[in-house]
This record gives structure tokens, C-alpha cells and sequence, in this order.
């Protein structure tokens, strides 16, 4: 006599499946922290360059021949190569000898060594490096505690994340590296979807430029630009020679050089509202009447503005920077009410944003 499904059987089936499925789900979330540590590793190894050096897709054993890697290890090669894949970093496929094969992808062209652009190398190893993965072990511990001005940074290393980079100059070089990675991916997109924000300005201070990175963007990008880096003491002692650039060391909480425009590129987001607010104002100082081109430029997140690619990875890569500022700094990421409020509290009348990727530019103006 043939088996026969009843409707209670069948509803069971499915309730069993959707519980096989909710627990990959949950498998895939809590592994998850893989993906960026083999991520991590990919960079480290050099495997884009390596697959850039070969002039096209190239088998597991091409790439283990040309950086170094013993025979014994091709197998898990392989495996953390299938699933960067799966994750869009490279692009596997068989070749015509049937082999498997590895390329890159925009995500994975973005790592290399090329003359051509800005390698995010550096900027990935900053963000993987354990100073700032092992603060998330406290967030737990972070929200039951009643003090907001203790980050997990500080509950894991007992200070701030500068004052560390001012004590370890390793970190602060990793740091730096970083920073001056993103400036370079980010500003070169932003000369030229964003330009216009530049055009009539004489004189710039970049607060927070770091080594310079940003600066040399801009004064090549538009040489009528006299620019000035001005950052904590530490940083500009290590900073190299720019032609057209000037580095300046303070504190931006006391006072900043004068100039038409100030420009803020990921600054804000480290800090308070109330910081911010102190910052804006010292900046409001500094600048020249807006009749004269004076005005504030900030290159941070809009939480929910975006444009040039998916809404829904957007708003992810934006909350991801929020949690991220949260766990390493008193700052966060703000939405265009947020930053309205600032500029208001701060003594400024108007302002523009210009959405860039998961970024904007925003002109304020005194």
C-alpha cells in the first residue's frame, strides 16, 4: 500500500526544514568573523597581486607556486579562495583543462599593488588588525555599564585609541597606513564626483589629515590650493614632504589655522555631539566669511543617504561604521537630522550634501 503525506506530516517537513535553514543561518553568522580574518590573510599573502602578476585567472597551484606556499597547503588555499568567492572578492571558474580557476573582481582589484589607483590594502589590514577586532568582546559588558564615556577600546586596553597610537609607533604606523589608504580610494572618486565643493577656495586646512594623503589629492586635483595639514604632534613629526603642503601640529579643540575652508574627512564620527560641536565651532573661527568662499567640508556617512550602489549594503557598510565607532570611539555615524542639529548648535545657517558610495561630501556654510 503506497505511503501517503497528510497535511500535518507535510506542515511537520516544512517546520523541520525552516529550522535546517534558520540554524545555517545561524552557523553562517556566527562564523562570519572567518570571512574577514581570511579576508585578512588574502591581503597579507599578497593573492591579488599574485593573480594580477599572472595576467589572468590562475589554478590554486599557480598561486601557491608564485608566493611560496608549501604544496601541503593547496587544499585549504583553495578553500579559503571558494569561499572568498562565494563572498565576491574573487571569481572562481573552470578552465578549459577543466582546473579550477581564481580572478579578481572590482572588490579584489581594489587590494592590489597597482600604479594605476589606490590600493585598500593597507586600509583592511588596519580594521582586522586585533586592536581594533578584540574591543568587541566587551560590547556585552559595554552596554549593561551605566558609563557612557568608557569605550570597549578603553575597557580592553585601559585608554584611548590615540593615546595608544601615541605609545605604540607600530600601531600608529599601521594606523596612518590605513587612513592614508581610504584617503586615497576615497578622494579620487571624490575629485570627481565632488569637485565642485573645492572650486574658489584659495587656502584649506585638512584637520586630522594624517600624513597628507588627502592633501596631495586636492593639490593635485586643484593647484590653485595652498593646503594645510594640521594633526596631533605624533603624526605630523612622521609625515612626509608634499610639494604645496604644509603640516601644522595643535589641538583642534583649541584652535586651528586660518583659511577659507576647513576640511573634516572622517573626523566627526570619532567624537561626542558635544565635541563635535566644540570642533565645528573652532572650525567657524578659522574660516573666512562665506561671501569670501568660507565654509566647513566634511566627508563623512549620511546614515540612509547614498548613491553608486546597492541601498541595502549602503545602509549595511553605514551601520557596521556606526557599531564600529561606538566600540572604538564615543562618536557614531549620523543621519542628516543629526547632523543638522551640530550645525545649528554650533552657529552655521546652511548646508549641502553631495552623497559619494556609502559616503557625502557636506558644504556648511557660517
Amino acid at each position: 500500500m503506497p505511503a501517503t503525506t497528510t497535511a500535518a506530516s507535510k506542515g511537520g517537513d516544512e517546520a523541520v526544514q525552516e529550522t535546517l535553514k534558520a540554524h545555517s543561518l545561524l552557523w553562517n553568522h556566527a562564523l562570519s568573523f572567518i570571512k574577514s580574518m581570511c579576508l585578512k590573510c588574502a591581503v597579507e599573502l599578497h593573492i591579488p597581486d599574485a593573480i594580477l602578476s599572472h595576467g589572468m585567472a590562475a589554478t590554486v597551484s599557480e598561486i601557491s607556486a608564485a608566493l611560496s606556499i608549501p604544496p601541503s597547503k593547496t587544499r585549504r588555499l583553495r578553500v579559503l579562495l571558494r569561499l572568498l568567492s562565494l563572498e565576491g572578492v574573487f571569481e572562481s571558474h573552470v578552465n578549459l583543462s577543466g582546473e579550477e580557476c581564481f580572478a579578481l573582481t572590482p572588490v579584489s582589484r581594489l587590494l592590489t599593488s597597482d600604479d594605476h589607483r589606490p590600493s585598500a590594502s593597507p586600509f583592511i589590514l588596519m580594521f582586522l588588525n586585533h586592536h581594533h577586532v578584540d574591543p568587541c568582546q566587551q560590547l556585552a559588558r559595554w552596554f549593561y555599564s551605566t558609563d557612557a564615556t568608557t569605550t570597549p577600546f578603553m575597557m580592553t586596553y585601559g585608554k584611548t585609541l590615540w593615546d595608544l597610537a601615541g605609545d605604540q609607533p607600530e600601531f600608529n604606523d599601521l594606523f596612518n597606513k590605513g587612513m592614508a589608504s581610504d584617503s586615497g580610494v576615497v578622494m579620487d572618486v571624490v575629485t570627481h564626483i565632488g569637485g565642485s565643493a573645492f572650486h574658489g577656495i584659495t587656502t584649506l586646512v585638512d584637520v586630522g589629515g594624517g600624513t597628507g594623503k588627502t592633501a596631495a589629492a586636492i593639490v593635485e586635483a586643484f593647484p590653485e590650493i595652498r593646503c594645510t595639514v594640521f594633526d596631533l604632534p605624533h603624526v605630523v613629526n612622521t609625515a612626509p614632504k608634499i610639494p604645496g603642503v604644509e603640516f601644522v601640529g595643535g589641538d583642534m579643540f583649541v584652535e586651528l589655522p586660518r583659511a577659507d575652508a576647513v576640511l573634516l574627512k572622517w573626523i566627526l564620527h570619532d567624537w561626542s555631539d558635544e565635541n563635535c560641536v566644540k570642533i565645528l565651532q573652532r572650525c567657524k573661527e578659522a574660516i573666512s566669511v562665506r561671501e569670501k568662499g568660507g565654509k566647513v567640508i566634511i566627508i563623512d556617512v549620511v546614515v540612509g543617504t547614498s548613491i553608486g550602489a546597492g541601498t541595502q549594503t549602503s545602509l549595511e557598510t553605514q551601520l557596521l561604521f556606526d557599531l564600529q565607532m561606538m566600540t572604538l570611539f564615543t562618536g557614531k555615524e549620523r543621519d542628516e537630522g543629526e547632523w543638522r542639529k551640530l550645525f545649528v548648535a554650533a552657529g552655521y545657517k546652511n548646508y549641502k550634501i553631495t552623497p559619494v558610495g556609502v559616503r557625502s561630501i557636506i558644504e556648511v556654510y557660517p
